[in-house]
């Protein structure tokens, strides 16, 4: 399929969506199974099967296996983020939908039909274990600290450590584990639940939506057969990197629905309030807030267009990833906040979706890289160009 026909085809489809996801799941917005680690396993299925009897789940991965192209990616999971419990009711949530890019390109075809055939079909569901408590020093933006070990024994290797921020790992039934081998950091497929992989506990965070919580977690011993390693042994970094900048981008396409439906309900509240004399948005103080979250949302749409664009053209888009992660993270940062704001004593209850993307948003400035971190790794960059190129 040409690239404006695959555009086309994505623009039909996210229509499609965007009318799915306002009649079926903005409802559950209200649903008292929503809580403080996202929607319940009960409600979370509710979901997932009204998407599969519209014929809407998993709508990123074609019917013969192929990804859709990023470009058509932004198409499609801006409009699945206009709730944030669409993406998981539609099967394009972290960390699933990274997960199943990852297997995509990594796993071998016999770890492909255990692990990603049901991930694709939404029979099962995933984590990522990769980050490491804080208390202990561990991996987290740095992934070189990582701390949790995996070692060699005859056709097993045995995984020790403890992780956390293992988004969704309560209802999880696939696992990508990083663990530190003798020849570097390596990747582990493993089952869950099991006995060897304890559950702490799920701290409390600002966000609420990906169902399954940030638990901490420890693994006691776990033995991982040889054939369940991903890719090689000790080449673990760079296929985080392979994960890791789609990934990045896919975030802002989710939370780019999000913001834009948050716009869309503080727009109407200034129209439609009253205050000293007119319309709320006929004063400049709120009119010219809107203003800027129009610049800011369409700025948000373009240079997730770009990075797409680079990824489609088959570069790794490290750095690519890294300004778009910060400019879309910290631009819909200000959208979510100018629309609290507008909405005044409204725009802080849960009456509307608002104040929950404001918290969501808060929370992306820090997950997949923090802002600092990423504008560090650019300050690297401008750095190493900048000598390479000997002087002006």
């Amino acid at each position: 399929m040409s690239e404006p026909a695959d555009l086309a085809a994505a623009a039909v489809l996210a229509a499609r969506i965007e009318e799915f996801v306002r009649r079926e799941i903005v409802p559950f917005e209200r649903d008292q199974r929503w809580g403080a680690h996202g929607p319940s396993r009960e409600m979370f299925d509710e979901m997932r099967s009204r998407a599969r009897a519209a014929g809407l789940l998993t709508p990123h991965i074609l019917p013969d296996g192929r990804h859709l192209s990023h470009r058509a990616m932004a198409i499609v999971l801006r409009a699945a983020g206009l709730s944030p419990l669409a993406p998981g009711a539609l099967n394009v949530s972290a960390p699933d939908e990274g997960n199943m890019y990852l297997l995509g390109r990594v796993a071998t075809p016999q770890q492909q039909r255990r692990f990603l055939a049901p991930l694709i079909e939404g029979t099962a569901r995933s984590t990522f274990f990769m980050t490491e408590p804080a208390s202990e020093n561990g991996a987290g933006s740095d992934p070189l600290m990582l701390k949790t070990t995996a070692v060699r024994d005859g056709d097993h290797w045995v995984i020790s450590g403890r992780k956390w921020f293992s988004t969704g790992a309560q209802d999880a039934t696939i696992g990508i584990v990083m663990a530190k081998s003798g020849d570097g950091a390596t990747m582990f497929l493993i089952d869950l639940p099991h006995a060897a992989v304890v559950i702490e506990r799920s701290p409390e965070t600002l966000d609420s939506t990906l169902s399954g919580g940030h638990p901490v977690v420890r693994f006691d011993g776990l033995r991982v057969p040889h054939d369940q390693v991903l890719g090689e042994s000790g080449a673990g970094f760079k296929y985080a990197q392979v994960r890791l900048a789609p990934a990045r981008l896919t975030h802002c396409m989710r939370w780019l629905g999000a913001c834009a439906r948050a716009h869309y309900i503080a727009t109407d509240y200034a129209v439609h309030r009253q205050a000293f004399g007119k319309a709320l948005i006929d004063h400049e103080g709120a009119g010219f807030m809107l203003a800027d979250n129009l610049i800011d949302l369409k700025q948000c749409e373009l240079i997730i267009d770009w990075c797409a664009g680079v990824l489609d053209a088959g570069n790794p888009g490290i750095t690519e990833s890294s300004m778009a992660k910060v400019a879309v993270s910290e631009a819909l940062f200000r959208v979510a906040d100018r629309c609290v704001q507008v909405m005044g004593a409204t725009g802080v209850t849960r009456d509307t979706i608002v104040e929950q993307v404001f918290r969501e948003v808060r929370a992306f400035r820090i997950y997949d890289g923090p802002t600092e971190v990423h504008k560090w790794a650019l300050a690297k960059k401008i750095k190493r160009d900048a000598l390479a190129r000997g002087g002006q």
